[in-house]
């Protein structure tokens, strides 16, 4: 009994705490869209990518450049990916003027659903249009085909 006060004492802590790092990471996100007077542009790089054909089961990375053309730091503050079979990852450090960031995408082919697959990203930063839509598509082969066709069975008929 006292193992599972325990184990439950755990748990309850560690959501506690994930759902205070969230607040505070929320409020870091609104105050850093707040913060006009700190806006800087952006020029994107790469918005779009095709990577071609990848085999079931690859999990394919894909990169996304983007340039500082303001006067202020530009500051990446979130990458959301449109679903589960993708995560993406983003430069944490502001970026200084003149300079270049990273949006990467990691794409997991097995969790992916189709054959012909157009994805995205949506990147928050602190510029004057605070969403970006950045958009990878391919192709993936191999593997049994998610187009399956279910023939129902023929049920014998009783004989009386």
């Amino acid at each position: 009994m006292k193992q599972l006060l325990v184990v439950l004492a755990v748990i309850v802590t560690a959501t506690m705490s994930c759902k205070d790092e969230l607040k505070e990471n929320k409020k870091t996100e609104m105050a850093v869209l707040n913060d006009t007077a700190n806006f800087t542009t952006v020029k994107w790089l790469d918005t779009a990518v095709n990577f071609g054909t990848a085999k079931l089961g690859e999990k394919i990375q894909i990169k996304f450049r983007c340039q500082n053309t303001g006067k202020k730091p530009l500051i990446i503050i979130n990458a959301r990916p449109g679903c589960g079979c993708t995560v993406a990852d983003y430069t944490k450090q502001p970026i200084a003027p003149g300079a270049e960031g990273l949006v990467t995408a990691e794409l997991d082919t097995k969790k992916a659903h189709g054959t012909e697959i157009i994805k995205y990203i949506i990147v928050t930063t602190n510029t004057m249009s605070a969403d970006y839509n950045l958009m990878f598509k391919g192709e993936i082969i191999g593997g049994e085909s998610n187009n399956k066709i279910a023939i129902p069975h023929e049920v014998p008929l009783k004989k009386s």
